[in-house]
């Protein structure tokens, strides 16, 4: 009895081999490499080996499909060779059974095998790999370029076969062809018409003009902080008053008239985080302002989203240009200057650190914001703080927002 439960481990382990291959494969290939080059510009070696590895598919997954068909060979081999024989020696004591033992055993094994190389081995590893390809990538790379380094004979011969049967067949590769209008098209109405706000500046990063600060103190908001759209306050982001465009101040100083913001106040747009995208592109051209506010089933406000927001999120793929300011800088001393507007989960997958659970996370989407929300308040610069052994130290702060953060490892 011991003998076949030794048997069926080693079926699972060969089954589980197939899941992490099956895992490497689609990360690797859902990566976007946009990213993973800006990690191996950054100084991270897993994510320059992930990167070479999807820029040369054919030696990938050519290297992927050796491991899988023979962990696939290997284990029905081994399941209808020795886990067959027991059960169907077990059958073979019932007597209406035992004339068909055989073929009733090694069916058993078949479908057993089938079912959870289909679970184990691909639906629940692909699944996995889709949520996170970028940081498994990294992970799965080395191990990867190791087994492509063992199998290379097999692979060679594999590439060479492919290529002359592509040969024969007349089919020619060709690169990836240019994204035509109509798909630019395409995708943005797909993206407004399924999307939902996911990103979204939380409360905590709003700057806003309160009605009961000093004109100074509001000007100087406006001036630090270069915004088109202001929202207008009483005492707290939770009593709104309105939204202020810039150009309308504009106005009243070049009319030579008080600097009134509850005058030139327009009605604030309110909208809920499983507003479709589409809606809300309808509200901001209706209303002609850019902005709208996100609030939760009880009418609380829980961000700021911007017509910048929801472009960002249909043209999310799309490569920054390299005038852009970069939001991670690796320093020769091997610390980071972070952007404090980097969204706290792409900085955590970056560091490797795991992303902060429900209590550490306090609701904030952004780096800035989480600083914040570690030091229990606005910070002025060289307050630091640890976590995960990481040390953050703010370095450069915008008015009462955190711009800049350095982040080193703890020795």
């Amino acid at each position: 009895m011991d003998s076949i439960w030794v048997k069926i481990s080693i079926i699972i382990l060969l089954i589980i081999l197939n899941g992490l291959l099956a895992l490497s494969e689609l990360a690797i290939v859902s990566s976007r490499k946009t990213r993973l080059e800006q990690w191996a510009k950054d100084g991270n070696s897993k994510a320059a080996k992930a990167l070479e590895l999807a820029s040369s598919p054919d030696s990938f997954l050519s290297t992927i499909q050796t491991g899988i068909t023979f962990i696939g060979i290997l284990a029905g081999a081994f399941g209808g060779t020795t886990v067959a024989e027991p059960i169907t020696g077990y059958i073979s004591l019932l007597p209406l059974l035992s004339q068909y033992s055989e073929a009733i055993g090694i069916t058993i094994v078949v479908v057993c095998i089938t079912y959870f190389s289909l679970v184990i081995g691909e639906l629940v590893p692909k699944r996995i790999a889709l949520n996170n390809p970028e940081r498994l990538a990294c992970l799965v790379a080395s191990p990867i370029k190791g087994l492509s380094w063992l199998v290379r004979p097999m692979v060679v011969l594999l590439n060479h076969s492919t290529n002359i049967v592509m040969r024969i067949a007349r089919v020619k590769p060709s690169a990836d062809p240019a994204v035509t209008e109509e798909e630019i098209k395409l995708l943005i109405d797909k993206g407004t018409q399924e999307g939902t706000l996911q990103e979204f500046e939380h409360r905590a990063d709003i700057i806003s003009l309160n009605i009961n600060e000093s004109e100074e103190e509001s000007k100087k908001k406006i001036t630090d902080y270069k915004y088109s759209y202001f929202p207008v306050v009483k005492d707290s982001i939770d009593n709104i008053l309105g939204i202020i465009r810039v150009k309308d101040l504009l106005a009243l100083y070049m009319k030579a008239r008080p600097f009134n913001i509850e005058e030139i106040c327009r009605k604030p747009i309110f909208v809920t985080e499983k507003t479709p995208a589409v809606k809300l592109l309808e509200l901001f051209k209706t209303s002609k302002m850019h902005i709208a506010f996100v609030v939760d089933e009880y009418g609380a406000i829980q961000g700021l989203v911007t017509l910048g927001d929801i472009l960002r999120s249909v043209f999310e793929d799309v490569e920054e240009t390299p005038e852009e300011e970069k939001e991670i800088i690796k320093r020769e001393d091997g610390s980071w200057l972070i952007s404090g507007g980097l969204p706290l989960d792409e900085f955590t997958d970056y560091m490797e650190t795991g992303r902060p659970d429900e209590e550490e996370r306090a609701g904030v989407n952004t780096v800035a914001g989480f600083v914040m929300a570690k030091l229990g308040a606005v910070p002025s610069e060289g307050q630091h703080f640890e976590w995960r052994g990481l040390r953050f130290e703010v370095v450069d702060m915008d008015g009462r927002r955190v711009d800049k953060i350095l982040v080193s490892r703890k020795s």
